[in-house]
């Protein structure tokens, strides 16, 4: 009995030694040949000269009941894609064989250089491929060139509108997201024609797919290959009913069914629970209230029909005294829980602290003597304990100070914010300190929407906030808003003060190696409405250095992406490391048990390997930014068997990912990678 023992697969280059263990079944020693035949598979052409298989025939004994080895030294040339093999062992009076197939792997591999771009009104930039300006290798074969340019990236956010209408859970919280969302969209529909020719547009194109499924062609692994297949299904089913969303008779109906749910849910005291009519929950309501206010702020009542006006307006002036009363139970709750209570001392609550600031929406509404006293007091500490506190509460406390006539506090707060600030030409303005933690006040899209509008209402510096609306769209570029909260505050940011970026309709200036993109590409080029995005590409034979520089220059108001894709073959040791947001390094190990414990030793090219030692691989990845569906893959040589072959999520220092093995790679799937360092390792023999 034959039982060969080959590799899964085999690579361009390998010297590598076939084996098989030949069995005797029978009582008696055997003397035979085993002989080691190689074809291609793809035209059954024997090929041992090709492979080096001179010497084929080997000679072999074997004991009674018992096996033996025998092995055959091969070498794989780069013009088979796939060997055939078959190994035969014969006696004089028995005979075994085993015929199979075994693929080439290229040593090449396509490889992908992008030149990530971004430019802000009034700019000319240009930005240069390196990779392709300096390219020197014997080796490489052009494949593709490909740029992409998103002249309003703004849009992103009007598209993501139906996420809110849409959200399956029946809270009071996303019942108002739906009606937040039916208003916004009703008021954008009514505030500029062009914005409802863009919708139209979309309906009949492929603007509404998931950026998912997008340019396929420039990814390393088909949607389909992923866990994320159902995601990129639904955020497509999602954006193509953008249409029924900004349907007017639509709008209107689903507007005033939100309306009067939160009307019927709305207790007695003009609390609302988190779900249904259970129990006051003064967070939720406040939350609702604020989303009011933002409402109003946007001026979005005018779209808005006279008898949902009427029931809104009864739904805010019923919540409000409920709140009032909570804003001062909560003051007078600190001498009932302690008599010797400092009210010099800080006080003040982040719930407090969202009270005031929603209550600064609707000054018109008065509050009680108590209230006013109140207030008084919390505005004190708000002057006093304003620097010990977070981002978000430094926002809330600047345009609190603001519509309280302190100008002098809400310009401290705004100096201080700038002066910790970081401005980078590509990100925008942010701070370092904005990232997620456990609470609702330190929610990164909520704290930059938050900071956004205080800088524009206190400052007016349109400079300053499109800076800070960068950052929100460049988070969009590549997370998603995760929840309904982060989707409408950052909304209502990205359409509140500073440029009008939505009713910009010109496209960036483009030019390619200093020169215009040709007429004949522009003709097959298809511009998306709104975005303002299109895609053109050049062949193999097109690709020259010169294309390696893009200039780009915007003069509309406003933000534009874009993006230069360098396709070509390459062999892999060939292949160096690009300057990107994510970087990778990977070493090997060689693992061996000892009387000490398990140590491992860096295997180097003069490490000498046997056949059954353990490796271990370890991956360092770094990403300088939080990013969403990232899929990163690990190839093998050939000769190296996964110890672990099943496919599973797994979690390691917090983070979440599926670990899929396949033939010849490991692959792992990241629904989230925050911004940090991350070590994978994982056995091969």
């Amino acid at each position: 009995m034959v039982l060969p023992n080959t590799p899964r697969f085999l690579r361009e280059g390998d010297v590598i030694t076939i084996s098989s263990k030949i069995a005797n079944l029978s009582d008696k020693t055997l003397n035979g040949q085993a002989v080691l035949q190689l074809f291609d598979a793809l035209t059954n052409k024997a090929i041992d000269a090709e492979l080096q298989n001179s010497n084929n025939i080997k000679a072999f004994e074997v004991s009674a009941n018992g096996n033996t080895n025998v092995s055959w030294e091969i070498t794989i040339p780069k013009t088979v894609q796939a060997v055939q093999y078959k190994i035969i062992a014969k006696t004089d009076q028995f005979s075994d064989g085993e015929q199979n197939v075994l693929p080439v792997l290229s040593n090449r591999m396509l490889v992908t250089e992008s030149l990530p771009m971004h430019i802000k009104t009034g700019e000319t930039r240009t930005f240069t491929l390196d990779k392709l300006k300096t390219n020197t290798s014997k080796t490489l074969q052009n494949h593709k060139l490909t740029l992409e340019i998103t002249s309003n990236p703004a849009w992103y956010a009007v598209q993501a509108l139906p996420y809110l209408m849409e959200y399956p859970y029946e809270c009071n919280e996303q019942t108002f997201s739906k009606y937040y969302a039916n208003a916004l969209a009703s008021h954008i529909a009514n505030s500029n024609t062009r914005i409802k020719d863009v919708f139209n547009q979309w309906k009949n194109s492929d603007a509404l797919l998931s950026n998912l499924e997008k340019n396929q062609e420039l990814k390393s692994i088909l949607i389909e290959e992923t866990p994320w297949l159902r995601d990129s299904q639904s955020e497509t089913e999602q954006k193509k009913r953008i249409a029924l969303l900004f349907d007017l008779n639509k709008m209107n109906q689903e507007l005033e069914q939100s309306l009067n749910k939160l009307k019927n849910n709305q207790l007695s005291s003009g609390a609302w629970s988190w779900f249904g009519n259970y129990r006051e929950n003064r967070y939720i309501t406040q939350h609702i209230i604020t989303g009011f206010g933002h409402l109003k702020q946007l001026n979005v009542d005018a779209s808005v029909r006279a008898q949902s006006r009427t029931i809104k307006d009864e739904i805010i002036k019923k919540a409000i005294p409920y709140l009032d009363q909570q804003f001062v139970k909560e003051y007078e709750d600190l001498k009932r829980y302690n008599s010797k209570v400092d009210y010099k001392q800080d006080h003040l609550s982040m719930t407090q602290l969202h009270y005031l600031y929603m209550r600064s929406f609707f000054p018109e509404i008065k509050t009680s003597k108590k209230g006013k006293e109140v207030t008084d007091y919390y505005l004190g500490q708000i002057d006093k304990y304003w620097l010990k506190r977070p981002l978000y509460a430094k926002g809330l406390m600047a345009l609190i100070s603001f519509r309280n006539e302190n100008k002098t506090t809400s310009t401290k707060i705004l100096k201080s914010l700038k002066e910790n600030s970081i401005t980078d030409k590509e990100l925008g303005m942010y701070w370092k300190e904005n990232t997620n933690s456990y609470y609702w006040y330190q929610a990164p899209i909520e704290t930059q929407a938050l900071l956004i509008e205080a800088f524009s209402e206190i400052e007016n510096d349109t400079k300053t906030v499109d800076n800070l609306k960068i950052w929100l769209l460049k988070h969009k570029q590549t997370n998603q808003w995760s929840t309904t909260k982060s989707t409408t505050d950052a909304i209502y940011a990205i359409l509140l003060q500073g440029s009008d970026w939505l009713s910009v309709n010109e496209s960036v200036n483009v030019l390619v190696g200093n020169q215009p993109i040709p007429q004949r590409k522009l003709a097959q080029v298809k511009t998306e409405a709104g975005t303002g995005y299109y895609k053109t590409t050049w062949d193999a034979n097109e690709i020259t250095t010169d294309l390696a520089e893009v200039t780009l220059t915007k003069k509309e108001k406003g933000i534009a992406f874009g993006s230069l894709y360098w396709q070509y073959f390459e062999d892999l040791d060939q292949i160096t490391s690009s300057k990107t947001p994510l970087k990778l390094k990977k070493q090997l190990f060689k693992k061996e048990n000892t009387k000490t414990g398990e140590v491992i030793t860096e295997i180097k090219k003069d490490t000498k390997l046997m056949v059954g030692d353990l490796i271990r691989v370890r991956i360092e990845l770094r990403s300088d930014r939080t990013m969403e569906f990232v899929h990163m893959k690990d190839m093998r040589a050939s000769g190296l068997e996964p110890i672990n072959v099943l496919s599973q999520y797994k979690y390691q220092d917090g983070l979440g990912y599926y670990q899929s093995t396949k033939d010849a790679s490991t692959n792992f799937f990241f629904d989230v990678l925050p911004k940090g360092i991350y070590v994978f390792e994982y056995d091969l023999r």
